[in-house]
């Protein structure tokens, strides 16, 4: 027991700095000052949303002429809407509401903003046709005034 000593004390294992602590400007500048030497590396798009970068295919795809888009509901279809509904009284709410629908849909439809929906149209057809005032909305022919049904 001789060799043991209660005054001196070993110490096993002394921790390290901080990650947090390594990276700070203090720390770097202490490690320049004693001339150890540094590695800096900057992460590639570390803490930026990357995913919606404009590429060169998007570029590519903004120059291209041909027309994409969606074939839109005509006007004359949207004034066969309008003048449907009104003959017989209702608002865009009131027939949004009679076909299930909201009433931006029908507000689409008579501005000729809506991508067609035969479903959509056939719900409009059935409700604004009852009243005497035949649609015929899938047609390119513009709605006439004086429609007079044809007896065969």
């Amino acid at each position: 027991m001789a060799e043991s000593d209660w005054d001196t004390v070993t110490v096993l294992r002394k921790k390290g700095p901080t990650a947090a602590q390594a990276k700070s400007k203090q720390a770097i500048n202490a490690a320049q000052r004693r001339g150890e030497d540094l590695e800096t590396t900057k992460k590639w798009s570390a803490g930026q949303n990357k995913q919606h970068l404009v590429t060169r295919n998007t570029a590519k795809l903004d120059r291209e002429t041909e027309e994409l888009h969606h074939q839109r509901v005509s006007l004359e279809v949207g004034k066969v809407i309008q003048l449907g509904r009104q003959n017989n009284g209702l608002t865009q709410k009131d027939l949004a509401t009679k076909i299930n629908e909201k009433p931006q849909i029908i507000a689409d439809y008579e501005c000729g903003k809506a991508i067609p929906n035969n479903q959509v149209m056939g719900k409009i057809e059935r409700a604004i046709g009852k009243g005497g005032t035949p649609t015929t909305l899938c047609s390119s022919r513009p709605p006439t005034e004086a429609w007079q049904p044809q007896r065969i």
